[in-house]
């Protein structure tokens, strides 16, 4: 396990990983700007009075929440808009762990879809409960670590076993090997603790969860070719 997080969090510097890393922030950003845009109009369109002053205080404040809720939103927008290629990045980590063996297939798109957004959800749920969990010294980072090993554990592996099986066989292989994803959800939910790293958590868990996954299924996969 600890070889295969090194291996990924090796990759996730590679060209490949960089690119979805730049496309994913790029709109990430621009999905952020957006919505500071929409806000600051919306709160304005509430000011009866045309006065310069208030205005420019609404904007301001407008600006200053968004900034804040920034170091919790940015990561959960991260992770949706990285979910759309995330099966780009399974292809190249498929072929550099077994350049000659079986390969997964791309989710449908509605999957797809379904799967990122999700993500995104937990991300977002995870990172409310720290931020209230803020006001209770003490178990506030332990409980936050984690929730991220053992909701991210089981999201990304069911995400690499999706491309393998269907939704309700990678569900039980969630269940069969809960024990060793929440271990391997810990590297995860060090990702997400630090700020900065935290934007490059779909990357790492799609290349670690890709290479367990094959590290799990691969005694089933050698007794079904020798029943051959």
């Amino acid at each position: 396990m600890l070889q295969a997080a090194l291996d990924a969090a090796r990759q996730i510097f590679s060209p490949p990983f960089r690119n979805v890393l730049l496309k994913s922030l790029g709109l990430t950003f621009v999905l952020l700007a957006l919505a500071w845009t929409g806000l600051d109009k919306a709160a304005l369109s509430f000011l009866t009075a045309d006065n310069y002053w208030l205005r420019a205080v609404v904007t301001f404040a407008t600006g200053a929440g968004l900034v804040v809720g920034l170091a919790f939103l940015i990561a959960p927008i991260s992770i949706l808009v990285a979910g759309f290629f995330l099966d780009d990045l399974a292809d190249v980590v498929e072929e550099e762990i077994d350049p000659h063996g079986p390969r997964g297939r791309p989710l449908p798109a509605g999957q797809a879809m379904v799967m990122a957004l999700r993500f995104a959800l937990v991300s977002a749920g995870v990172n409310l409960v720290a931020l209230l969990l803020l006001l209770v010294p003490g178990v506030n980072a332990i409980v936050f670590v984690l929730a991220n090993a053992y909701l991210f554990g089981r999201e990304y592996f069911a995400f690499a076993a999706t491309r393998y099986c269907s939704l309700e066989e990678a569900r039980e292989l969630t269940r069969r090997h809960a024990t060793t994803l929440f271990l391997a959800g810990l590297f995860i939910a060090g990702f997400v603790a630090v700020p900065g790293l935290n934007l490059f958590t779909p990357l790492f868990g799609v290349a670690f969860m890709v290479r367990l996954h094959k590290r799990l299924t691969a005694p089933a996969v050698r007794a079904e070719a020798r029943a051959r």
